[in-house]
C-alpha cells in the first residue's frame, strides 16, 4: 500500500519526525535515505578547518607583531618588562625613604664630607644589593629614556631593565660604571642609543646621590671585547652597552661618557653643622678654578675590598 505524500514517520531515536515527502522512493517501492558524510569523516574535515583557520591567525599575528617590533619594539615581552618595572619602582621608592641602618649611621658620623659620604654609601649598596634587585633610575633626556636599573646583566636581570655589570661599580665609587640593556626587546631601553651626541646628558639616580655624565664618544666592538666596556682607564665615567646593528647581536655598541656633576642625596646630605649641601661639579677642560676630584674614594679598605 502506497505512504501518504505527506504522512510522517516517528523517528525511533527522539520524538522528531521525518515528512516522508524527504524519502526517495525507488520504481520498486523501496526507499532509501539521502547520503551523509560519516561522522569521523565530518570530524576530520571541521578539524582541518579549524587547524586551518589557527594558523592563518597565527601567521596574521606572527606579521603583525614583525610589523611592531620593526616600527617599535617587540610587544609581547614589552609587557612583561613593564609589569616588572612598574614593581621595581615601588621597591626603588622604598629604599629612597629607608632611614640608614645604624652601622650606616655609625659610619657617617665619621665622614666630615659629601664625597665620603657619597662613596661609602655606594660602596655599602653595592655589596648588599642583590641581583636582579632595583638599585637606581637612567634617565637621558634626548631619547626619552627613563628606566629602573637593575644589578647585574645576566638574561632574566635583563628582561627586567637595564643592568650594571657586576664587574664594574656603582655610582659614587671610583673607576667605571657599564650598564647594558636591550634594544629591541623588554621595553628596549637602549634602541636609540646610537643617537646620542658628543654633549648629551645621562643622569644616573641613586639612593644616596643623583649623577650627570657627558656623552663623549662611541664604539663598536666584538661581544667577545668585553675589557672595551669594563676596563678601569683612570678617570670616572658611565659606559653604555647594547647589541648592535638593530635585530642583531653581531656587535656591541658602548657609549662613554664623563662624570660631570654630583648631588648629594638621602643620608649623604646629612653633615654635622652643615644642613645644605653643595652639587659637586667637574669644571670644563682647561678651567683655572680648582676642581673636586672625580673619584669618590670609600674610606674604609674593608668595605670596598672590591674595587681597590
Amino acid at each position: 500500500m502506497p505512504v501518504p505524500a505527506h504522512s510522517e514517520v516517528r523517528s525511533p531515536l527522539c520524538d522528531d519526525r521525518w515528512p516522508v515527502s524527504e524519502v526517495l522512493f525507488t520504481a520498486g517501492g523501496q526507499g532509501r535515505l539521502p547520503r551523509y558524510q560519516p561522522r569521523p569523516a565530518r570530524l576530520r574535515s571541521r578539524a582541518l578547518n579549524l587547524l586551518a583557520i589557527a594558523l592563518i591567525a597565527a601567521g596574521g599575528l606572527a606579521l603583525l607583531d614583525a610589523g611592531i617590533t620593526l616600527v617599535w619594539q617587540e610587544p609581547i615581552s614589552a609587557i612583561v618588562a613593564k609589569i616588572r618595572q612598574e614593581h621595581l619602582s615601588g621597591a626603588l621608592r622604598e629604599l629612597e625613604r629607608a632611614p640608614p641602618t645604624l652601622v650606616e649611621l655609625k659610619q657617617l658620623a665619621s665622614l666630615p664630607s659629601e664625597q665620603r659620604r657619597v662613596a661609602f654609601l655606594a660602596a655599602h649598596f653595592e655589596q648588599t644589593a642583590r641581583n636582579g634587585s632595583a638599585v637606581g633610575r637612567i634617565v637621558i633626556p634626548h631619547i626619552g629614556a627613563d628606566f629602573v636599573v637593575v644589578k647585574g646583566t645576566d638574561t632574566k636581570d635583563l628582561e627586567s631593565g637595564p643592568g650594571v655589570y657586576p664587574e664594574t661599580h656603582f655610582p659614587g665609587i671610583s673607576g667605571t660604571t657599564a650598564i647594558a640593556g636591550h634594544r629591541t626587546t623588554y621595553l628596549a631601553p637602549f634602541r636609540h642609543i646610537d643617537s646620542l651626541v658628543a654633549g648629551d646628558h645621562i643622569v644616573l639616580e641613586m639612593p644616596y646621590g643623583r649623577f650627570t655624565y657627558t656623552v663623549v664618544s662611541h664604539r663598536v666592538v666584538e661581544p667577545t671585547d668585553v675589557s672595551a666596556a669594563i676596563a678601569q682607564v683612570g678617570y670616572t665615567r658611565l659606559v653604555l652597552s647594547a647589541c648592535t646593528p638593530l635585530f642583531s647581536a653581531a656587535k656591541r655598541l658602548l657609549v662613554y661618557a664623563t662624570l660631570t656633576k654630583t648631588v648629594p642625596l638621602g643620608a649623604a646630605t646629612v653633615l654635622p653643622g652643615a644642613p645644605l649641601t653643595r652639587p659637586i661639579e667637574i669644571p670644563a677642560a682647561g678651567s683655572t678654578r680648582r676642581s673636586v676630584p672625580t673619584v669618590l674614594k670609600p674610606l674604609k679598605r674593608n668595605v670596598s675590598s672590591l674595587f681597590v
